[in-house]
Order: C-alpha cells, then sequence, then structure tokens
C-alpha cells in the first residue's frame, strides 16, 4: 500500500518551541550542482569523448543501454565531486543533475549505469588502452600551449600506495612498512604528465627512464627548441639515466643520496657551518660546487653541496645537476621547488581517491589510478584558466570542490528546458557566476535538454 511506503519524519531536539524534523521528500535536489562546472571544463577540452575513444567497447551495439562515454562521465566527473567508491553511484545514477552533467540528458525511468556495470568497464581496459589513455593525458598537456614554451621542468617522485587486499602486484615495501603499489608520477608544473601504476618490488626510478624517454621525444617533435629539464630526488639518480640526459641535450637536477665519500668531501664547509651555528644561535647554510662520480659512474659530474648545521645538529644535503649557476641558488629556487610536485600528488591520492585500487586485477587498478588523473585534469584546467586571480587561484582539489561544486539546488525540468535553482545562501555566488563567464559566457545555468542514450 502507498501507505507503507511513507516514512516518519526525523525528529531532533527542539529549537526553543519549534520541532525540528528531517524529511527525504524535497523532491528533484541534488547537491553537487556546480559539477556542471566540469561539465563546461569537459566540453572545452573534450576529454571524456576522446578517453572513450582510446577504450575498445566490444558490446553489442544493438544491445547497448548504457553509452560509454556516459559510463566514462560518470567516473571521472564522481571522483571530481567526491564520489570515488562504485557503489556510490547506485544512488547518484538517479540524480537528474549527474544524468545531465554526463549529457545523457534526463528521464526519471532509465537512471544511469548501475555499479555492476561501471565495474565490467574497468576490467574489460587492457594495458594497451591504459597506454593510449596516457598518451591522452601528454597530447591535452600539448594543447593547453597555445604557443612554444621555452623551458619544461618534469617533476619525477613516487609514492605509496598502501593496500589492503590481496590484489596482483601485491608487494611488501621496506621503507613504507606495508604491503602496497609504489605509483609513478609526472608533473610540469602543475599539469600532470603521466600517473603510471606499478608494484612495491622495484626501485623508485623503475621505468622512469622509458617515459621519460617517450615525453622528451613527443615534446620535441612538437616544440624543437624547448629546454627539458630532469628533476627528481635521490631515488631518480641513476647514472645511465644521466648519461642518456647529456646525449639527448636535456638537463638535470637531481637527489643525491649522502655517502661517507660525499661526506668527507663536505667535511670542511660542515665544520665551518657548525663554527657560525655555535657562535650565532641561528641555522647555518653554506653551499658549494664539486665534482663527484661513484665508481659505477661512466665520469664525474658537478654536485652541489649543502652544509647545514641547526639545533638538531648537521643537516648535509648534496645534488648533482647539469645545470650551471649560482649553487644557492639552484638548490632553493630550482631543486627544492621540487616539493610543489609533492602536493600535486596528495591531491591525486587523497584529494582525488588514486588509492583507491581495490581491484583484484593490476591493470584494473591502474585504469582508477588513470581516472582519478583525468578528474585532476579537468579541476587543474578550472584552477590554472578561469580561476587564475580568485581567491581559489591555488586551492587544492578538495578545496575547489567544497566551494565550487557542493552547492544545493533544485532541478526543474520541461519539454524545452533544464533549469538548476541553486541555494539563495551559497555564499560564493559572485565568483561562481564569474566562473560561468568565463568558461562560455554563460549568465544562467539553462542547459538544452539531452536525448536519452
Amino acid at each position: 500500500m502507498l501507505t507503507d511506503c511513507i516514512t516518519k519524519p526525523i525528529s531532533l531536539s527542539s529549537l526553543r518551541r519549534q520541532k525540528v524534523l528531517i524529511e527525504f521528500d524535497g523532491g528533484k535536489i541534488t547537491s553537487d550542482a556546480g559539477a556542471l562546472l566540469l561539465r563546461e571544463a569537459d566540453r572545452r577540452l573534450d576529454l571524456v569523448k576522446r578517453m572513450s575513444a582510446c577504450i575498445p567497447d566490444p558490446r553489442d551495439p544493438d544491445c547497448i543501454e548504457h553509452q560509454q562515454t556516459t559510463m566514462i562521465a560518470q567516473r571521472v566527473m564522481a571522483i571530481a565531486c567526491g564520489w570515488e567508491d562504485l557503489n556510490d553511484h547506485q544512488s547518484l545514477r538517479k540524480d537528474p543533475l549527474w544524468q545531465i552533467v554526463t549529457n545523457r540528458g534526463v528521464d526519471d525511468e532509465k537512471p544511469l549505469a548501475s555499479p555492476p556495470t561501471l565495474c565490467r568497464l574497468e576490467n574489460r581496459v587492457s594495458r594497451k588502452t591504459c597506454f593510449k589513455l596516457s598518451s591522452l593525458m601528454v597530447e591535452q598537456f600539448i594543447e593547453s600551449h597555445r604557443e612554444p614554451p621555452k623551458e619544461l621542468i618534469l617533476d619525477f617522485d613516487a609514492t605509496n600506495d598502501p593496500l589492503h587486499g590481496h590484489q596482483e602486484g601485491r608487494f611488501f615495501h621496506g621503507y613504507y612498512d606495508e604491503y602496497c603499489f609504489l605509483p609513478l608520477y609526472v608533473f610540469c608544473g602543475s599539469q600532470l604528465l603521466s600517473s603510471y601504476l606499478r608494484p612495491s618490488d622495484i626501485g623508485a626510478a623503475h621505468h622512469a627512464w622509458a617515459i621519460l624517454s617517450l615525453l622528451v621525444k613527443r615534446f620535441r617533435q612538437v616544440w624543437p627548441n624547448v629546454r627539458i629539464i630532469f628533476r627528481g630526488d635521490s631515488g631518480f639518480c641513476r647514472w645511465r639515466m644521466m648519461r642518456w640526459c647529456d646525449k639527448h641535450q636535456v638537463d638535470y637536477i637531481i637527489g643525491l643520496a649522502r655517502n661517507p665519500v660525499l661526506e668527507k668531501i663536505a667535511g670542511g664547509l660542515m665544520r665551518e657551518a657548525e663554527t657560525q651555528y655555535q657562535a650565532t644561535g641561528v641555522k647555518q647554510r653554506i653551499f658549494a660546487w664539486t665534482q663527484y662520480g661513484a665508481k659505477t659512474w661512466d665520469h664525474k659530474r658537478p654536485i652541489i653541496m649543502k652544509a647545514e648545521h641547526t639545533a638538531e645538529g648537521p643537516n648535509p644535503r648534496f645534488v648533482v645537476t647539469s645545470l650551471k649557476g649560482d649553487a644557492q641558488g639552484l638548490y632553493d629556487a630550482t631543486y627544492c621547488a621540487r616539493g610543489q610536485a609533492e602536493n600535486y600528488i596528495k591531491e591525486q591520492q587523497l584529494g582525488l581517491f588514486a588509492d583507491r585500487t581495490s581491484c583484484h586485477d593490476f591493470v584494473a587498478n591502474q585504469f582508477r589510478v588513470l581516472l582519478s588523473g583525468f578528474a585532476y585534469i579537468l579541476i587543474d584546467h578550472l584552477r590554472r584558466t578561469v580561476l587564475v586571480g580568485t581567491e581559489l587561484a591555488t586551492a587544492q582539489v578538495d578545496t575547489i570542490r567544497l566551494k565550487l561544486f557542493k552547492i544545493g539546488a533544485v532541478v526543474k525540468t520541461s519539454v524545452r528546458r533544464l533549469a538548476l535553482h541553486l541555494s539563495s545562501a551559497y555564499p560564493l555566488q559572485t565568483l561562481f557566476k564569474l566562473v560561468c563567464e568565463k568558461l562560455g559566457g554563460l549568465t544562467a545555468l539553462h542547459i538544452d535538454q539531452q536525448t536519452t542514450g
């Protein structure tokens, strides 16, 4: 009976003499109205369609209920809005806002793809497809430049992706003291170039040489005169990589793990730093150049030595580089700037759930990492273009999500239009309107009704 379907209101503590009740009967209300900005960003980049073109679809066209582009849009946009689990789509698939964002069109009788359907998509992706998707990341980076850049600094960094199951490629990593994957990320500024999932029974530089080679060759094809600098921590200090860089006119600035030989060479500087610290009680940093080559290296290379002494004691650091200039300037302004790439990786791992690698199949987990990567690309596109000069110009993805995407709105549909009525109490209305205008001269959130796919 109909009365059996009516739930009782939830009663909370009263406000003075007024009862406070909660009922789930508000109608077509969404909590993610700002996801329309992601839709507009995707229309600029044409990212979802290009992703779909990389993924073969073996399904019978006559039996397809959910288009592949729609399912990819579901996953990428949902991750960007904080819905990391496939199970979340059991409810999201009925939300008219998400039917708009995915360009499927609003139809109460036909919800979007279910979690099992999306899971089947993830598990039919191949390694070849993942390579094509990785290449798409590079191509969209190239397209983001209206003019040839003079210099590109490529930041390579590895991180741990903790595992709690028995996924393929699962190994115990001694440094992180846990079972994990060891994904490799490559950034140029804030722009993501590669998110490559690896098992953790390898070194930090595993396959980094191959990825660097592919990137350099592609960039030199479109920008023959661009200067390329490879930057990484000591995990990427491999003399064969440096020799390859020397041969292909690629500069490098890489951390170098300290050892007794280097500490002996820097001994005089360290004693000087200690003497100055004892005299002043203030942290001391002294920089100098030297030449060093391990026994396995093909030849000696220039090394920046940083002799630092603090209240905690001596803290020497070493960097090998092909760049020329002031040692302290190169260390502070160029090498230490790589720390920003670590923040972008945290955005991937924590803000966009790239660590949700819970599939058993390794390739399916690689695909999930790529989905998070493309969600990042959409948000970073907003950050680098339309949010420039605003209070969110340097905000992290979770802040942008909270302030721009998580907006309550009533969705009203008719034959001729779809209209979203956002909360009158939304505090960033001026900024939201500005972003809409920059994205496409939009003055109102009226979206043409799409045909149902």
